[in-house]
């Protein structure tokens, strides 16, 4: 889809430029031609008009407007196109949260957060939502923006990335203090690795190898949040945690891919979100670690290790 809008771009321009050159090019030829020369000092003769001139430049801008039109009309109900009854793309619910994103495959029986997995070349056929205010999905290198309205409307879009990578994305829509730092990431891979992550996604839970870890780590954190087959639904799922490029979105990963430059190992991320996520993402809707759930130090640091553990082989 980003492709087909930057090929709409690139024809508008080219057809601007090339309008621009030629109309600077006859008034540079005009000046210089018909300039009053030195000593001249009698009237130019008056022209009125010339029919031919005034039918060229009337149908010249006619048939490249036509041009622009036709190829715009076509876009549009492309980019437009509903794929949500193909049965050969992939289905994605999204959800936006403050301040956060749901992804949510019905056809597998899977949700995530903040990495949003697909396979290559293959169209993602997303129905958007909100569980609260009005945000806008946006992933600039894949497609356009498409906003989760609050009256209830369900959204339908879709994209399709044609090589791997990781694509970032935002919410482009003001949404309360911590808008900017809503972003999430969209990671191509290839249909082998789609269908391991699946396979990873549906695994049972693996929970903390000590007892007591363990203990308060569904006491604190299931109630909310989950891991595999484990857990609550109202909260970020946490299955595979340690494999994704982001921590709350914002913190950069060293396992991460692309520059190095602000990213930090995942477990310092994680404590440093578990210390004070009020700090990385005013506004979340996370009770305090310390404060509101009672967790120790040692506490944070144990189950920061083994969310930084909890990795996805794919």
């Amino acid at each position: 889809m980003a492709e087909d809008q930057l090929g709409l771009i690139k024809l508008a321009i080219s057809i601007m430029v090339g309008v621009m050159i030629i109309v600077f090019g006859i008034a540079a030829y005009v000046l210089i031609k018909f300039r009053r020369k030195p000593g001249q000092t009698d009237v130019p003769k008056q022209v009125e008009g010339n029919l031919k001139l005034e039918i060229i430049w009337t149908a010249i801008p006619l048939v490249l407007v036509m041009i622009l039109g036709v190829a715009t009309v076509q876009k549009v109900f492309a980019i437009g196109e509903d794929y949500s009854k193909d049965k050969n793309a992939v289905k994605v619910k999204v959800t936006s949260h403050l301040f956060w994103w749901e992804f949510n495959y019905p056809d597998y029986g899977v949700t995530t957060a903040q990495d949003l997995i697909i396979p290559t070349g293959k169209k993602i056929a997303l129905e958007l939502k909100t569980a609260d205010v009005l945000h806008s999905f946006w992933v600039p290198s894949l497609a356009g923006k498409t906003d989760t309205n609050t009256d209830g409307t369900v959204n339908k879009a879709w994209i399709e990335a044609s090589k791997e990578g990781v694509y970032l994305g935002k919410c482009a829509e003001l949404c309360g203090p911590s808008h900017g730092l809503m972003e999430f990431k969209v990671k191509a891979v290839s249909d082998d690795s789609f269908k391991k992550w699946i396979e990873s996604m549906k695994a049972p839970a693996v929970l903390p190898a000590d007892p007591a870890v363990a203990e308060v780590f569904k006491s604190q954190c299931l109630t909310c949040h989950a891991v595999g087959d484990q857990g609550g639904p109202l909260a970020p799922n946490l299955t595979g945690i340690g494999s994704r490029e982001t921590v709350a979105s914002i913190l950069l990963n060293e396992e991460g891919t692309g520059n190095p430059v602000g990213r930090k190992p995942i477990k310092d991320n994680l404590v440093e979100w578990l210390k004070d996520p009020q700090a990385v993402k005013p506004g979340n809707k996370m009770p305090a670690p310390k404060e509101g759930l009672g967790l120790t130090d040692d506490q944070i640091e144990a189950i920061a290790q083994y969310l930084a553990d909890y990795k996805l082989s794919y």
